[in-house]
């Protein structure tokens, strides 16, 4: 009997440090979803061009590679469907001894996370401060803010930019006599069923829903939303399900919810709410907007402020719930990402020179500052790519 306790002892302890073990190893060898991150910076307050770092999605850990590719300016970036090419709108006020910008083709190296130049063309007109790409991916859109234009390029099968297929040079002013006194135009989204290209105006208080010819490329007469008088609208983006578009007014520091129609492209004011905490002291400009892969939450950046403002979203009725405002942690939140999973927030604090890397809980939409703050020369955008 007691050799029967004996054994049984033994084979209790035996298993516990084998399932201990076996815990451990399985941890140690959990899947990791790697990721490479581009990081767009202005060039005149430090940075030298595009930056590559490589994520961790399960820790969270953001590692730099170094300088991806000299570039003048490249303040806003955009990635092709297929991850292999990135373009950047260089928002400079001169190129090639003429008064425009540029827009530049870089080759992914997943590996190293280089960037190989393309070709560059101009921008047909000065400061370009957005860049995008159409769902078909044969196109990307740019948006010249000095002077208030939209430009459509072709692309090439080589991922090389082609000839413009459509320009629109906006016109107009609204009440804001410093920065409303002509047209800025300051970015473009496509429709889910790319059947429409909107422009967020921010000198004419405007919405302009161009109907989008994706056999030539060209943009007809659009419709014209106007927003509320000084709201400045700056970035926009729709939901996961395609019936809300949500648009971040850079002026009055508030967002704007709209039903969209996809029958017509109608929009629809649904709701304008603050992103700022109330009584609030000081200037503010709101900065970048995106929707939780999930649906269930909207983010909204305060420079000024420096802070994230987090929303809950309706799911039925597009409408949004402020649940909190975090601090960045840095100066000048101008750009922010949300990885693919949706599990982590990437926050570009422009004048801090840092990213701050946030969890994100996916319950409650509540974001958690995870380790140091990494060092980044003006970041004022990010943008993930999938990596090997």
């Amino acid at each position: 009997m007691k050799l029967n306790r004996l054994r049984t002892r033994y084979f209790l302890v035996g298993l516990t440090v084998f399932l201990g073990l076996a815990l451990t190893l399985a941890s140690q060898g959990a899947p990791t979803r790697q990721y490479l991150v581009y990081l767009g910076t202005y060039t005149d307050h430090g940075g030298k061009g595009i930056y590559a770092f490589r994520f961790d999605s399960v820790s969270g850990q953001l590692t730099s590679l170094g300088l991806a590719a000299e570039s003048p300016e490249p303040s806003f970036l955009a990635i092709s469907q297929n991850r292999r090419f990135l373009y950047a709108a260089n928002e400079i006020l001169t190129f090639n001894g003429q008064p425009a910008g540029a827009v530049s083709a870089f080759a992914v190296q997943p590996d190293t996370g280089k960037l190989s130049i393309l070709n560059q063309v101009s921008s047909r007109d000065e400061g370009p401060a957005h860049i995008t790409l159409d769902h078909s991916g044969k196109y990307v859109l740019v948006s010249n803010y000095t002077l208030g234009s939209i430009a459509v390029f072709s692309l090439l099968p080589d991922g090389r930019i082609g000839q413009v297929s459509s320009f629109v040079q906006h016109k107009g002013s609204s009440v804001n006599p410093e920065r409303q006194q002509g047209p800025h135009a300051h970015a473009i989204v496509l429709s889910p069923d790319n059947r429409y290209a909107i422009a967020a105006d921010l000198g004419l208080d405007e919405l302009l829903e161009y109907p989008f010819d994706v056999a030539k490329g060209t943009l007809g007469n659009p419709q014209v939303v106007k927003t509320r008088p000084g709201a400045g609208p700056r970035h926009l983006v729709f939901g996961p399900t395609g019936r809300f578009l949500y648009v971040i007014n850079e002026l009055q520091s508030t967002v704007v919810a709209y039903t969209y129609d996809a029958r017509n492209g109608r929009l629809r004011e649904l709701q304008t709410i603050s992103t700022l905490p109330k009584g609030l002291n000081g200037e503010n400009t709101a900065g970048e907007i995106d929707v939780h892969p999930s649906g269930k939450f909207l983010f909204a950046s305060n420079r000024g402020d420096n802070s994230i403002a987090v929303f809950a979203v309706d799911p039925k009725r597009g409408s949004l719930k402020l649940l909190e405002i975090d601090s960045t942690r840095g100066k000048t939140p101008r750009n922010f990402a949300l990885d693919p999973s949706g599990s982590w927030l990437l926050a570009a604090n422009q004048d801090s020179d840092d990213i701050v890397v946030f969890r994100v809980d996916s319950g409650t939409g509540h974001l958690t500052a995870q380790g140091a703050m990494v060092p980044a020369p003006s970041p004022a955008c990010i943008k993930f790519v999938s990596a090997p």
